[in-house]
């Protein structure tokens, strides 16, 4: 029997990864629970377990004292003495009491509470493999699909694809080898819980270090991304070497790089822009493949912008329902307004850098006519009018009143 359990703590450790230390530990709190359910003791038990002859003991463990008031927890020092004469008050002396019969009914319990133990250890292991790639990318083979969730088999784990976390639009069949980002991993009551993501901006972080080793070994940096999930995505990049184009390198000769990260996604289109630090070419940059302007940023707040674009450009800048200028401004971490040129004409036209109001300068001279300046409607007079044009507003307001 002592071999067979040897036997068994070996074949255990090999398939499942679990030490043996483990499992003792868990076979000693077993028989100690046995022990006491079995042979209604109550007393402070150990349970030693010989992993080189596989033999199990149980000690029953009583304290010295002057006076004995409980004898299954307390032994007399006189008794004490006369097993040993070093032992005093205070100590702890183990006193065997392994039953004749502690063997079936006993192995029985155990095994519950050995099994339990085990499944514990399986799950942490588990868990502490999965936790090392959570914000990673892995490849898993969907199982099967709810209501609430895809079934993605990791290999020691099914992990799940919430419907927010799925691309839209995208099919998943049984069978199917997909690629998924790993959000979080959670140790629940139930055991390790995987969540994945399809939708996850930093899915296309990974994919590209996947495909292009510039970005893995850093000489390429990804600085920013926007993502509308299975429609089209924006990545903002630069290079930390001089001689090195991060967009060229990202798209790859003929394309070849970028299209492998648009097939795993199922046809998602990809805009790669260059960062800058100036913000205005960077925003420039990346309202891409439109043409932009000027870019005019608000004094009061720097992170709000006006973006001029030609006028047959606007609605390439703006995009379907706005996507290309949704995802610019998710990007480049600013709020932007985009206008057409001819918009901006009485813009320019009235200011002069932003600091100079010609208006003003205009109704300056308002005074010098002849006629009371509250009858002259400001509103119709404009930074171009003469003199001759205001006196005939003026000579209007008059004859109106």
């Amino acid at each position: 029997m002592s071999k067979e359990m040897l036997n068994a703590l070996d074949t255990l450790e090999a398939e499942k990864g679990i030490s043996k230390e483990i499992v003792i530990e868990a076979l000693e709190a077993a028989l100690v629970s046995a022990y006491k359910r079995h042979y209604g003791q109550a007393q402070n038990v150990e349970v030693d377990f010989n992993q080189k002859k596989g033999d199990i003991h149980v000690f029953a463990v009583k304290e010295v004292t002057e006076e004995v008031m409980d004898s299954q927890l307390e032994v007399s020092l006189k008794e004490a003495m006369t097993i040993n004469p070093a032992y005093e008050i205070g100590d702890k002396i183990r006193f065997e009491v392994t039953p004749k019969d502690f063997g079936r009914i006993a192995a029985q319990t155990a095994k519950q509470v050995i099994l339990q133990r085990v499944r514990e250890a399986e799950r942490n292991i588990i868990y502490n493999e999965y936790s090392e790639y959570e914000n990673d990318i892995m490849q898993g083979i969907v199982e099967r699909q709810d209501n609430r969730y895809i079934y993605v088999n990791l290999g020691k784990i099914e992990a799940v694809l919430s419907k927010q976390d799925q691309i839209p639009n995208e099919r998943y069949q049984a069978h199917d080898r997909i690629k998924v980002y790993v959000s979080r991993v959670e140790n629940t009551s139930k055991g390790p819980q995987v969540f994945v993501s399809r939708s996850h901006p930093d899915l296309l972080r990974r994919l590209f270090e996947q495909e292009v080793p510039e970005v893995y070994d850093g000489t390429v940096e990804i600085v920013s991304i926007a993502r509308e999930a299975g429609d089209r995505a924006k990545v903002a990049v630069r290079s930390n070497d001089p001689n090195i184009d991060p967009v060229g390198t990202c798209v790859g000769p003929k394309g070849q790089r970028v299209q492998a990260i648009v097939n795993e996604l199922k046809g998602e289109n990809m805009d790669i822009v260059e960062w800058n630090e100036d913000p205005a070419v960077f925003i420039a940059n990346s309202l891409n493949p439109a043409q932009v302007e000027d870019v005019i940023f608000d004094v009061e707040n720097p992170k709000i912008c006006t973006v001029v674009v030609p006028d047959y450009q606007l609605s390439l800048a703006i995009g379907k329902r706005g996507q290309n200028a949704r995802l610019a401004a998710k990007l480049t971490a600013h709020k932007i307004d985009i206008k057409a040129e001819s918009d901006m004409e009485e813009f320019y036209a009235n200011y002069d850098d932003g600091d100079f109001d010609e208006s003003a300068e205009a109704l300056a001279e308002v005074p010098e006519v002849e006629v009371p300046v509250e009858e002259v409607t400001v509103e119709e007079i404009t930074p171009d009018m003469s003199t001759d044009d205001i006196e005939e507003v003026a000579f209007d307001e008059e004859t109106e009143n």
